[in-house]
């Protein structure tokens, strides 16, 4: 029969075997970090990323996770912005993004997809600053 030392046993592997499979079906966190590359840089923190783009910037919801292979599809949001002189109390519109794409390594290639505009598409590196020409 089992014993109260038998029951411990299994109730501590079966704790085990849960937070294991939990972790892995959440997915890898990315870590803070800065990732960079033409027109796009991304800041990500604890619980969400902002992106900037030469003429545009976004938040992306998190914390940001990928899968076992480095894919993702994460939610956010994306506003256009516009040169010349600014209102002070003008906020662009907010549109719902979605980034979809893969990380492998320190590069990441990234999807940007907003309603109503086509997907663009963009590469990024693990700890570099984005290249960008703001709008003026």
């Amino acid at each position: 029969m089992f014993s109260l030392k038998s029951a411990l046993v299994l109730l501590v592997l079966w704790l085990l075997i849960s937070g294991i499979a939990a972790y892995f079906q959440n997915g890898r966190r990315i870590a803070n970090s800065v990732w960079g590359g033409p027109h796009i840089n991304i800041d990500v923190g604890a619980d969400s990323a902002t992106v900037e783009y030469d003429c545009a910037s976004g938040v992306i919801n998190g914390p940001l996770r990928m899968d076992g292979d480095g894919h993702f599809a994460w939610r956010g949001v994306h506003r256009m912005e516009r040169g010349g002189p600014v209102r002070a109390d003008e906020k662009p519109a907010e549109h719902p993004a979605t980034y979809i794409g893969v990380i492998k390594g320190n590069t990441m290639e990234l999807t940007l997809k907003v309603a109503g505009s086509d997907a663009e598409t963009f590469t990024l590196e693990k700890g570099k600053p984005g290249e960008l020409f703001k709008c003026k």
